[in-house]
């Protein structure tokens, strides 16, 4: 499928009009219409009083309306006009592209208009212009918004877009309503002219159940004409009578566009298939390639919809998945959509189950391509905690890491993600990406959390700032937090801040009596803080208050070393005995994250 680029000449149209001097004053449209939109800039307003001139012309009601002209002929309107002409020239343009079927071209040129003049936006022939644009772009939600117009709803020639515009949004009971309004445009057109219109006519009576009056609908357009036979066989196929239907589709086929053949090809292949004439992987290679030629459009939204009926039927739930998800996130499934997201989430979790038996990096990957799809609530949180584990449980701390942290980007603002931020800050660092971990602590500051909760961020902020080497803001964070005095002095410690480490560490030393690891630790590194400090005073007095607690532990010769006279004790028998102090820290687990490296470049 190609598609062609149309800059150029939107660019002709518009390049005149940025060399115009902005107009003062109050836009003539708007005096005249009742008010300019008061959401426009006032600088954009460079060519006012077309919106009037305009507004007071004969309304568009026919085909006439988009009478074509050369390119030539409108370039060189465009390119002789003045500020005062520019507008009336790029609206001839604009009417033109329309009625030759350029409508990207005619979009662009009726954007410039519009931002020289916001007033246009007021105008029921210009909106009726644009309505037709977008019909013609499929885009159907913005034409029936513009065709929606005040003083558009009796116009025959905006009955007959509005008319195209629900059909192409399947709604054709809504479509048919708009049939008799629009009766007069359609019978004013040649018949070749008429076949767009009475296509979507006769899909709209095909989409509200009336195959017989479809065929009446088609009965207005050229016999020989491709779209007309293409909805013909289509309707055929409908009623059932797929011996006349496949002719005309074959025909399609060899002398349709581009796309009337995918399109006769796609409903040969969905009437093969719901008379079980095919297999169901022959269909899929078909659907698969079909796709592979054609993207979006009604075209591509049936394929996709055979290909999840297809996959369901088969049990290939990761096919259906896939199918599933493209529609839900790029088609408009309206009224539809509740139901089938709710499907799409449950292949989802049957393919992620705890007893799935697919691999750890493929189920990740998994998760991670249809994350917008994964369910709400207590599913999707036991969901991602189940496969956040796996990976944590396998070393794989970054991926858990952005597994939780997309959790935590969705939730809303609430007190659950206090330990969620927790965590995510602890796989990070873990992963060796401490800004991450800060970054995740910082994102949900907003939050109002218990007080616990605000001393656990706290303490995960601290080491994560003490891995990015900034320790004054680590020990700053730490010095209202209860009961985190051991990793105050655990950062302390790997600072070499003797003074720092003995004022912090001296009011947690244990008593006399039996020492645990963690005690033994605590008294170790306070002697050899006081013997830095050279305060031989206190360490003396250590010495009488431990010497007995030590005698009985393997420590007790590290203890004598640390623990005697100044001098008395060389240079090597500091080292070994400094590295025979217990690895045991007052800190707990988050002694583990301060020992781990950044990964290069993380600060």
């Amino acid at each position: 499928m190609m598609r062609r680029t149309f800059l150029p000449l939107v660019a002709l149209a518009g390049a005149a009009a940025a060399a115009s001097p902005p107009v003062a004053g109050p836009s003539t449209a708007g005096t005249m219409l009742g008010a300019g939109r008061a959401d426009a800039p006032q600088g954009r307003r460079r060519l006012p009083g077309f919106a009037a001139e305009l507004a007071g012309q004969a309304r568009i009601a026919g085909p006439s309306g988009w009478a074509v002209i050369s390119q030539r002929q409108a370039l060189a309107a465009l390119a002789a006009a003045t500020p005062r002409t520019r507008q009336r020239a790029r609206w001839n343009f604009a009417r033109s592209l329309v009625g030759s079927g350029r409508a990207a071209e005619a979009l662009g040129v009726l954007d410039v208009m519009l931002q020289d003049d916001p007033d246009l936006a007021l105008v029921p022939a210009f909106q009726l212009a644009r309505g037709a644009v977008f019909v013609q772009l499929d885009r159907r939600a913005e034409a029936l918004s513009a065709l929606a117009q005040s003083g558009l709803e009796a116009n025959a020639e905006a009955c007959l877009w509005r008319l195209r515009a629900y059909a192409l949004a399947g709604a054709g009971e809504q479509a048919l309503a708009e049939s008799g309004c629009a009766a007069a445009a359609l019978a004013s057109r040649p018949l070749a002219a008429r076949t767009p219109f009475v296509a979507a006519a006769s899909s709209a009576a095909l989409d509200a159940g009336r195959p017989a009056a479809a065929l009446r609908w088609l009965a207005m357009a050229p016999p020989a004409d491709p779209a007309a036979d293409l909805w013909r066989g289509r309707i055929l196929l409908a009623l059932g009578r797929g011996a006349d239907a496949q002719p005309r589709l074959r025909r399609v086929e060899k002398s349709g566009n581009s796309e009337q053949r995918l399109d006769a090809g796609l409903s040969l292949l969905e009437a093969a298939v719901a008379q079980r004439r095919i297999a169901a992987p022959e269909a899929l290679r078909r659907l698969e390639h079909l796709r592979f030629v054609w993207r979006g459009g009604s075209i591509e939204e049936r394929a996709l919809r055979l290909s999840y009926r297809l996959y369901r039927q088969t049990g290939d739930t990761h096919g259906a998945l896939a199918a599933g998800a493209t529609l839900v996130r790029y088609f408009d499934l309206a009224d539809e959509l509740p139901g089938f997201m709710g499907g799409v989430q449950a292949d989802l979790a049957a393919l992620l189950a705890a007893d799935s038996r697919m691999p750890l990096p493929q189920a990740a990957g998994l998760f991670w391509d249809y994350r917008d799809l994964a369910p709400g609530g207590g599913e999707g949180d036991q969901l991602v905690e189940r496969l956040s584990a796996r990976l944590q449980h396998e070393g794989l701390y970054a991926r858990a890491a952005e597994l939780l942290e997309h959790r935590l980007r969705i939730r809303d603002s609430d007190i659950t993600q206090g330990p969620l931020s927790v965590r995510v800050a602890t796989l990070h660092i873990l992963a060796g990406r401490p800004d991450r971990g800060l970054a995740a602590i910082r994102a949900t500051e907003h939050v109002i959390f218990p007080r616990e909760m605000l001393w656990d961020r706290s303490r995960i902020q601290a080491v994560a700032l003490h891995q990015l080497g900034r320790h004054r803001e680590a020990l700053a964070v730490l010095q209202d937090v209860p009961g985190s005095g051991g990793l105050r002095s655990e950062l302390l410690w790997k600072q070499h801040d003797w003074n720092g480490f003995a004022a912090a560490a001296g009011p947690d030393l244990p008593g006399s009596g039996a020492l645990s690891e963690v005690g033994q630790a605590v008294v170790l590194r306070y002697a050899i803080a006081l013997g830095m400090l050279g305060r031989e005073a206190e360490l003396a007095g250590l010495r009488a208050r431990y010497q007995e607690g030590f005698s009985a532990l393997p420590t007790a010769g590290v203890f004598d070393v640390l623990t005697s006279a100044p001098g008395s004790v060389d240079a090597e028998a500091l080292t070994r005995a400094m590295a025979a102090i217990p690895a045991a820290s007052p800190a707990g687990r988050m002694a583990d994250l301060l020992d781990l490296s950044p990964r290069p470049g993380g600060a």
